[in-house]
């Protein structure tokens, strides 16, 4: 942690973790307030009585709330390179990273740089500290999730990015548009979507990732040529190898579920706590009791707050 700023950075308002909304994410609230545009409480209250069982963040509806007050957004394939000139131009940006415990991914803000330390600075919500991260390891977790980036400016600073090429801007944006619909039971629309974006830009690993992973909903085969398809693109891309996974597992094809969650785990073996439980009951029914009992211990380590930690603890003592 640094306590204080340093070069190329961008202070942003502090906004406490308990203002995290289903409708609002906390990096587009920040990112919001830091523009000057303050999002009314009792509008995004309205927007999230659509989704009364969901507990993470529809971050389509964070952008439309945001768009609806001023801002103009851009969801595209980022790079250091466009992040650090971003920075300098006075513009944070969002990135999705791996998550760690039961998260199996997250949005951070990155709001400057270090240069002489090569390090990339991101926005904790607590007062005066950052996150400082060496760029090596930034961009290897930043490129599991294929670096989308987000950015949010004022409609009149939009010249900034109309005559950049921003590759996946429109398909990383039906995705986001996608993944509402399907949390809002509109599967078919979802997938009428997805099939734009596939026309539009069919070398984004996460159309056809979120294709599949609605095709695995629908326990349709289909499913692993969409998640193979995405591997295809992005070989470092968890999420294709996970579902891989979550599907064989799903049709008792243990040695395959098995092979695609280490897969996964060879990937980041420290980014999703459950999906060494996951593994570790294929392992069991492939009879392989020792590798299942190293999984059970490291879902508990890497899954502090897990609710069945009882019942795991007993699992272990009888392998």
């Amino acid at each position: 942690m640094y306590s204080q700023p340093q070069e190329h950075f961008i202070t942003l308002p502090l906004v406490s973790l308990e203002k995290d909304n289903v409708c609002l994410p906390l990096v587009v609230n920040v990112v919001s307030k830091y523009w000057g545009e303050e999002i009314p409480e009792d509008e995004i209250m309205e927007s999230a009585k659509k989704y009364p069982q969901i507990k993470g963040s529809i971050m389509m509806e964070g952008i439309e709330l945001a768009e609806r007050h001023g801002l103009a957004s851009y969801i595209y394939r980022g790079s250091l390179q466009d992040i650090k000139t971003r920075i300098d131009q006075g513009i944070p940006t969002i990135v999705i990273l791996p998550g760690i415990y039961d998260t199996v991914q997250y949005a951070s803000i990155v709001a400057g740089y270090n240069s002489e330390e090569r390090r990339i600075l991101t926005y904790v919500p607590e007062p005066d500290t950052i996150a400082a991260i060496p760029e090596s390891k930034f961009e290897d977790d930043w490129e599991q999730d294929d670096r989308v980036t987000l950015n949010f400016v004022p409609k009149d600073m939009s010249d900034l990015f109309s005559n950049a090429n921003l590759k996946f801007n429109l398909s990383n944006r039906i995705c986001f548009q996608a993944e509402k619909l399907r949390m809002q039971g509109k599967i078919n629309q979802a997938l009428e979507q997805l099939r734009i974006a596939v026309k539009a830009e069919d070398d984004n690993p996460q159309v056809w990732c979120l294709l599949a992973a609605i095709h695995n909903d629908l326990n349709l085969k289909e499913a692993t040529q969409y998640y193979e398809r995405a591997i295809e693109i992005n070989p470092r891309y968890y999420l294709g190898y996970r579902g891989l996974g979550n599907y064989y597992i799903k049709r008792k094809d243990y040695p395959s579920a098995e092979f695609y969650y280490t897969k996964a785990i060879n990937v980041n073996p420290n980014r999703f706590g459950p999906i060494y439980k996951n593994r570790a009951l294929a392992r069991i029914e492939l009879r392989d009791n020792f590798g299942a009992k190293e999984d059970l211990l490291h879902y508990l380590t890497q899954t502090p707050n897990a609710t069945d930690r009882k019942t795991i603890e007993d699992a272990i003592q009888q392998l």
